[in-house]
């Protein structure tokens, strides 16, 4: 069974909101098992949702649609899907009593334009929405099948997981299973080269690589009767990616990062770690914060930009900044174990470099940076000569920096 996802909205094509439905859509229907090969956004105009329909229609078994319900004049879905389907959209009573409950339990006025929202197309199957006030329908109509969402991702979500999946998983004649695996340290061709035939020859499982801002993750994916034997053909593919990448490899899981997994581990061993920063102006700090849980492990950091700061604050000899410069290994070993010192850490990690535009010269041209760790059995310094722009040089420079931190606490 093929789906087609069709994202409704001009506030999309402009470029005020990320597409985050279709994304989220692909992904849980490939888990049910179902193959998606087209995603469509259209604005909010009846006549290019109708082909954008007509189109999906012929190409695809199910047609998902998101937005477009909401209760003003350009919100047309319904009545377009209705149209298409030769049917009318009617009141429907019990949607109407409990758009106008939410509204008097949160003691606000209904206007009038809400009842629109009650308006389904005849004979459908009604989504009851739990967390706002536009229901969905399901319309099976001239064996196709065309299930409208609303556009909120916080509205949308909950619905397709406790409404649509129930109704679909009778269609599933199977299921896909993927597992995702992060890797840092090796670009795209890099690991397109190691892994070889592991990725060309490969079906079901399939791996396929992408390329993420400063590391790879490779994606396996494995289609089954059930979703045990789909994890089951997954692991060993798993097992032998990682025997050929090596500590490359730093974790699995979509929503898994450098920073959670640095975190988990500082935390799990009982260790706490600093930093020292220069370049990213706090970014490795950042993003060690973000991870929930940090403040077991996260003592706190510095941003020492100035060279008076670096010896105030981090203790960085006056002669070695005159002799090798802000940005040189030099100084950043004497960052990490300044910052190690004064926060009296486990693992301290520090960062200078040039992240430009401006400030490069021939002898130190922009990218060059040096991430530096200090622990009781480690201290050294890495060179980096990083590519792109300004954040581009200090995001890198920050997961190197995390990785540097995840491979001293594992």
């Amino acid at each position: 069974m093929t789906f087609e996802i069709i994202s409704v909205g001009t506030e999309l094509l402009l470029g005020s909101i990320l597409n985050t439905n279709a994304q989220y859509l692909s992904r849980a229907l490939s888990e049910l098992g179902f193959d998606v090969y087209y995603t469509t956004a259209v604005g909010d105009n009846s006549g290019r949702l109708r082909a954008a329909l007509e189109a999906a229609s012929k190409r695809a078994d199910a047609v998902i649609t998101t937005g477009g319900l909401g209760p003003t004049e350009d919100d047309l879905t319904k009545e377009t899907i209705a149209e298409f389907c030769n049917l009318r959209c009617v009141m429907d009573e019990k949607s109407l009593r409990r758009i106008e409950e939410r509204f008097s339990s949160g003691h606000m006025y209904m206007p009038k334009s809400n009842m629109k929202q009650a308006e389904l197309p005849e004979g459908c199957i009604i989504l009851e929405n739990d967390n706002g006030t536009a229901p969905g329908a399901v319309v099976e109509s001239g064996g196709k099948i065309f299930i409208m969402l609303p556009g909120p991702p916080s509205e949308m979500k909950p619905m397709f997981e406790s409404k649509v999946k129930p109704y679909l998983r009778k269609f599933s004649s199977g299921v896909i299973r993927s597992k995702t695996v992060k890797v840092f340290g090796l670009g795209e061709s890099a690991v397109d080269e190691m892994l070889g035939d592991l990725i060309k020859s490969s079906k079901n499982p399939s791996v396929a690589p992408y390329a993420k801002p400063g590391q790879v993750e490779l994606r396996i994916t494995a289609k089954a009767d059930t979703d045990d034997k789909a994890r089951a053909m997954i692991e060993p593919v798993y097992k032998k990616i990682c025997e050929i990448l090596g500590d490359k490899v730093y974790g699995t899981g979509i929503d898994n990062s450098l920073e959670k997994t640095a975190v988990e581990a500082l935390i799990k061993r009982g260790l706490s770690v600093t930093c020292a920063e220069s370049c990213t102006g706090g970014m490795v700090a950042q993003k060690i914060t973000s991870v929930p849980g940090a403040s077991e492990c996260f003592l706190g950091g510095v941003v020492t930009y100035s060279n008076s700061e670096k010896m105030r604050l981090l203790g960085v000899r006056a002669e070695t900044l005159e002799r090798y410069g802000a940005v040189s290994e030099q100084t950043a070993l004497e960052m990490s174990a300044g910052a190690r010192a004064a926060a009296g850490a486990d693992i301290a990690v520090s960062t200078t470099g040039i992240a430009g535009p401006g400030g490069g010269t021939d002898e130190k041209p922009v990218g060059l940076v040096y991430v530096s760790v200090c622990s009781e059995s480690c201290h050294k310094a890495i060179k980096l000569n990083l590519t792109g722009g300004r954040d581009a040089v200090r995001e890198r420079a920050s997961l190197h920096a995390l990785d540097l931190i995840r491979r001293e606490a594992t």
